[in-house]
Formats: C-alpha cells, structure tokens, sequence
C-alpha cells in the first residue's frame, strides 16, 4: 500500500466497489467491538495480539459487506466503524509517510498530516479542488477527532431512488 500527500489529490468520491472492505482488516476500537458484540454477537469479531477486528468471510470480504445491485454497502452505517469512516484517509498528527509539505493540513489552529490510500478507486489526481480542501477534508478531520460522526462528503452518495424495489414504502401508508 502506498500512501499519497492530499495535496496531489484534486477529488475523491466513494465508488462503492468495496475495495476497502475486501483488502484490509477492519481494526475496531474496544467501544465499537462492545456495540457490535451487543447487537451481532461475538462471532462478528475477531481478537488478534493486542487489537481487535471486524470478523472476513472466506473469500476475504467483511461480514458486513453487501452487494446491492452492484454496488458494495455496508450494513453497519448507523454504528460504522471510524477506521471505515476514514478510510482511504490517514488523518495523522505527524508526516509519517514523507512529504510533509503536500501532506499539511490546518484546521482550527492545529496541524494534521493527510494521506490517501493510492489503492482506493475514489482518488482524482490533481490540483485539489476547493470542496475537497475545505469540506471533504475536513469532514475526515472531524471525524478522526471525534468532533463528528454523521458522513456527508466521507461517504458513497446513495440514494434510495438508486434502487427501486428495494424498499417499499407502501407499507408505511396510513
């Protein structure tokens, strides 16, 4: 995995072709292993050496992975992960991956280093456009800090209307 400076990012989108939740182990924190034990069980998990993660099916695929005509989902948007919410972001407090010039970023008076995945699909190369810099990247700032947890621009754009017959809103008549 190679990691880019966001400075040579011009946009990045979610694709939802689940790439990141296929590739990588999703490492959880102690809080999110206890909701997601609470409400799936133990066996959604697994515990390494010192870390805990998001349980793969044998072909490699996170447990919560679905394929919704084609494209990937999550099925745990209401307690998503922050590692998942970040990703293929790495919001740091120092340039671990070099180019710390083209990595800086401000926000709120304090410094952060952001890379990017180069695996992900999402990644535009370029000249960054004026919403990723200062709305798109902030958002991922916001959410490493814990200052946000709700994703707007941090994830696909997905509406219901994408996907006609997969919910039927009859039943809510009156």
């Amino acid at each position: 995995m190679q990691f880019v400076p966001w400075r040579y990012i011009a946009d990045w989108k979610c694709k939802a072709c689940g790439i990141c939740c296929k590739a990588y182990s999703v490492v959880i924190s102690f809080q999110e292993w206890l909701n997601i034990v609470k409400n799936y069980g133990v066996e959604a998990t697994v515990s390494g050496i010192n870390k805990l993660y998001l349980k793969k099916r044998s072909d490699g695929s996170c447990i919560f992975l679905y394929n919704v005509s084609g494209m990937y989902l999550c099925g745990l948007q209401h307690m998503k992960p922050v590692a998942c919410k970040l990703w293929p972001f790495k919001i740091l407090t120092t340039p671990k991956y070099g180019f710390a010039n083209e990595a800086l970023y401000f926000l709120g008076g304090n410094k952060f280093y952001i890379y990017a995945d180069s695996n992900c699909n999402g990644l535009v190369y370029g000249q960054p456009t004026w919403t990723f810099a200062t709305e798109t990247l902030k958002e991922f700032v916001e959410i490493a800090t814990g200052v946000r947890r709700n994703q707007v621009k941090s994830t696909a754009n997905i509406s219901l209307l994408s996907f006609p017959g997969l919910y039927d809103f009859r039943r809510f008549s009156i």
